[in-house]
């Protein structure tokens, strides 16, 4: 099973067990707002630039509103379990690589805010962080342009890729997973930043992510 599958198969588990109100990390979001979310991403192509733009966050926000005024929670994970349309990309051979970080990121919105913290070591570990790691080249210099620093991720096997050039240096240390987490901005990241000075406070106060 590929990584992104195993991620979404596990956040539909998790989203049964917990309900249309379970908690998640995300400002005024529940179960309910993050499973619409990512029904309105495999289905509604129209709706995915406001994920990222937000000049057009109102129609996607629109959108996933509609989702969840006209289905109910349980069919949304239903549906979210059997997977997107046949011609969305991440059912393309080796299409995960679009669909990790969504899954990866918003199960672990989940995870944290209902008291499971980080993953133990095992070999689904280390084949998610080795996921993770393939498709940091695209999504690290996204994540971090905001951030006046040269970034460079150094994973826990010693493994190094730079994200960013800016003045000053500043390593960012941690499983491949806890990296992404860090770049999408999630506080509860297990990682550690060191450096020159200004290049790790830059680091602490940037605004990370999409």
């Amino acid at each position: 099973m590929d990584p992104a599958r195993g991620e979404r198969l596990a956040l539909c588990n998790l989203f049964d067990e917990l309900g249309p109100a379970g908690a998640t990390v995300l400002d005024r979001w529940s179960t309910t707002e993050l499973a619409a979310h990512l029904l309105a991403r495999d289905t509604r192509p129209d709706a995915v630039p406001g994920m990222v733009l937000p000049q057009a966050a109102g129609w996607t926000q629109r959108v996933e509103r509609g989702i969840r005024e006209a289905t109910a929670y349980d069919e949304i994970v239903r549906r979210l379990r059997r997977g997107p349309p046949p011609l969305w990309p991440g059912r393309l051979p080796g299409g995960w690589r679009a669909d990790l970080h969504e899954w990866f990121v918003h199960h672990e919105d989940v995870r944290r805010a209902n008291g499971l913290g980080p993953r133990p070591d095992g070999v689904e570990q280390r084949r998610l962080d080795d996921g993770v790691w393939s498709v940091l080249p695209g999504l690290g210099p996204l994540l971090a342009r905001r951030l006046d620093a040269t970034v460079v991720l150094v994973s826990e096997d010693g493994r190094r890729r730079r994200v960013r050039r800016g003045p000053g240096l500043v390593e960012v240390h941690g499983r491949p997973s806890e990296l992404l987490l860090a770049l999408f901005g999630r506080s509860g990241a297990e990682v550690e930043a060191i450096g020159d000075p200004q290049a790790v406070a830059a680091w602490g106060s940037a605004r990370l992510g999409p």
